[in-house]
């Protein structure tokens, strides 16, 4: 049995081989799955083993029809040297040999997780916009890897958008980085840059604030605690993207702005009730909430969805502005790590060591 090893620099070329219709595709499979509280899906709770400079989880994974995987992501703690919180989240995505049971293969997944998030929020945004909708204004709050995937994703999927903002907390080097990277990608795009204001400051106020009254679309993805933007700077029809908070504690907008969705699209409405602090703030219940995968039928035979109109229509008369709320879901990443392995043996990318189960 050989083991295939994928590194980042070849995740990286694999999943530019992917187009936005496939990653969406990809990720409709998944919510159809776990709305319809599926059998085939398997999803243990998370174990976390204490390092000495990280948290380490194990996240176990899968889906029957699709595959089996374990992925390990070390958090950095709080008090961490600074050149460890500089690298990031590390993580790898063990991929497992459905009849054997022994590894196929290990998979570089500090980007896969971004990726497999903004596949949903494409997603949740196709839904929600009509087909022959064409934004024109982006606006994205962070500068990590969450980002760099949404946007990378959203501006080849909708060519209509013609201006991106990005604001950050600092004025930092992966901020110019990122920037640098739209500009070169899409030409054609207006990619501009900020910094987020501080409380009780107005330094930078009116240019943040004017960015979020013209936006289409915002994408947010920070572990903020307080809102980063009051309900009334949000014109009506924007969709919203909030990939951020993941503690009850962390609060990326306001009530104000929840309750004007009337209805929240998530992921799991269980793992969002426990999770999501915006949507705890707002005192939302089941009824308030609705999950993706209830907004569409998906025929696995093609792999292809089709929207429900009823459905979708409720969630569009429901408030003047939609919003979509992830916390994350174990079975995206099997999917997205199953289907990058797939890929890479079909394209003949990584490292391929024969005989690694050969003990003779």
């Amino acid at each position: 049995m050989s083991l295939l090893v994928l590194s980042a620099a070849d995740v990286a070329k694999v999943t530019a081989k992917f187009t936005p219709d496939e990653l969406v595709a990809l990720m409709a499979g998944v919510f159809s799955r776990l709305s319809e509280r599926h059998r085939e899906i398997y999803q243990p709770h998370r174990t976390a083993v204490p390092m000495e400079h990280h948290t380490s989880l194990f996240m176990p994974s899968r889906i029957t029809s699709v595959g089996t995987t374990v992925k390990v992501v070390s958090v950095p703690s709080a008090d961490a040297p600074k050149d460890v919180k500089e690298k990031g989240l590390p993580a790898t995505t063990i991929v497992l040999e459905e009849r054997l049971g022994s590894v196929k293969a290990v998979v570089n997944a500090r980007r896969l997780t971004a990726l497999r998030n903004a596949a949903g929020s494409l997603l949740s945004t196709r839904v929600v916009l009509p087909d022959d909708a064409t934004p024109r204004k982006i606006l994205a709050i962070g500068a990590g890897a969450q980002i760099q995937a949404h946007l990378a994703l959203f501006l080849t999927a909708y060519p209509s958008i013609d201006s991106c903002a990005i604001f950050n907390r600092s004025r930092n080097a992966r901020l110019e980085s990122l920037r640098e990277l739209l500009d070169t990608t899409f030409s054609s795009v207006r990619v501009t840059t900020g910094v987020l204001p501080k409380a009780h400051s107005k330094d930078g106020e009116t240019e943040f604030f004017d960015a979020v009254k013209h936006a289409n679309i915002i994408i947010t993805a920070t572990s903020s605690t307080r809102p980063l933007f009051p309900s009334k700077a949000v014109q009506k029809g924007t969709h919203l993207c909030l990939i951020g908070s993941y503690k009850p504690e962390m609060h990326e907008i306001d009530t104000d702005l929840v309750k004007r969705a009337g209805v929240v699209i998530v992921d799991q409405k269980a793992a969002c009730l426990q999770e999501a602090g915006e949507l705890i703030d707002a005192e939302l219940s089941d009824a308030d909430l609705v999950e993706l995968g209830e907004l569409f039928d998906y025929r696995a035979k093609d792999q292809s969805w089709i929207p429900r109109e009823g459905p979708i229509e409720e969630i569009q008369t429901a408030g003047d502005v939609t919003i979509f709320k992830s916390v994350g879901v174990g079975v995206q990443d099997v999917a997205i790590a199953c289907a990058v392995v797939e890929r890479a043996i079909s394209e003949k990318i990584g490292v391929l060591i024969d005989e690694y189960d050969q003990d003779d």
